[in-house]
């Protein structure tokens, strides 16, 4: 077991833990909560990089507005099936919640539903998973229409496999005593809300994919030369590009300040001109939810002439 210190950050965004979903709109869910969430970070090390991998996760975390009480590892082959990491571990987890009175625990992995209520159960505070914490983070960054529908399809996609509670199991027994009642309703109700709604948003995105490829041809009718930026994010892409370009690309200190790729067009020295494109950062991990959500964004790196890969030289890990 390690612990590692960080300073406060701001609030974290409760979207992605619901009892039920939110009401469908055009922008992600965001709850806002009143002050700063202390948050406990687990890893499972399968490879002997269990704390390099938890460094990523405690940059997501006051990202997405946590502090850090303290990180801890486990070494293990394989997941607990139902609570990911062993027995002995839970209690240590929930003994680190109570000394640091943290109230959120995030882990640096993908969680199954059974497996997230297992742990809140265990130890009775809220537990999020990696994807949840990075979803919770582009629902921030968002600024674009096509960005918040991207966004939002990606957590309802999380998400419906994760209303899965009292609901389903009651339907499951068959009902009873102290069962009955409008939940089994509400929760089929709910469910169809939100696939009704996953429908809506990749009817709108297919027809921003659309609108994007014919962008593309534009250009390449124009013989236009398309450079996409890539790399980590917060590697510097954006500042590349208003260097190269006199761009003004919002730029700052922090993971996913560009969610939107933006295109901006520049002068080679032989004076033909290039357009080069910014796009969103990488991470270790990246949710899967998220990668198909934002195909259209990804579709102007597939399509671009040249790859410039942009890399932090003053990276530790560098």
């Amino acid at each position: 077991m390690r612990t590692t210190g960080a300073p406060q950050g701001r609030k974290l965004r409760r979207g992605l833990h619901p009892r039920g979903p939110q009401p469908a709109g055009a922008r992600p869910l965001r709850v806002a909560s009143g002050a700063a969430e202390c948050a406990v970070l687990v890893g499972l090390d399968q490879s002997g990089n269990g704390e390099g991998a938890l460094e990523e996760l405690a940059r997501l975390a006051e990202t997405a507005g946590a502090s850090v009480a303290g990180t801890i590892v486990q070494r293990r082959s394989r997941p607990d099936p139902a609570t990911f990491v062993g027995s002995g571990k839970v209690e240590a987890i929930r003994a680190r919640v109570l000394e640091t009175g943290a109230d959120l625990v995030i882990f640096d992995h993908e969680l199954s539903p059974a497996q997230q209520r297992n742990l809140e159960r265990h130890l009775h505070t809220k537990v999020l998973d990696r994807t949840a914490l990075v979803l919770d983070i582009f629902a921030q960054r968002a600024r674009t229409r096509e960005g918040y529908l991207q966004v939002e399809l990606a957590q309802m996609t999380y998400l419906l496999p994760r209303l899965t509670g009292r609901g389903v199991v009651l339907s499951r027994l068959g009902g009873g005593i102290g069962t009955r009642g409008p939940g089994e309703t509400k929760l089929e109700a709910d469910r169809r809300r939100i696939r009704a709604r996953i429908t809506d948003l990749q009817r709108a995105i297919g027809a921003m994919r659309q609108h994007r490829r014919l962008q593309r041809q534009a250009r390449e009718d124009a013989a236009l030369p398309v450079v996409a930026l890539i790399g980590y994010t917060n590697a510097g892409k954006s500042s590349l590009l208003n260097s190269l370009t006199d761009a003004r690309v919002m730029t700052a200190d922090k993971l996913f300040a560009t969610l939107d790729p933006t295109v901006r067009k520049a002068l080679l020295p032989n004076h033909r001109p290039v357009l080069f494109v910014d796009t969103v950062g990488f991470i270790q991990k990246l949710p899967h939810d998220l990668v198909a959500a934002f195909r259209a964004t990804l579709e102007e790196v597939v399509e671009a002439d040249l790859l410039v890969h942009v890399i932090d030289g003053s990276h530790p890990r560098w």
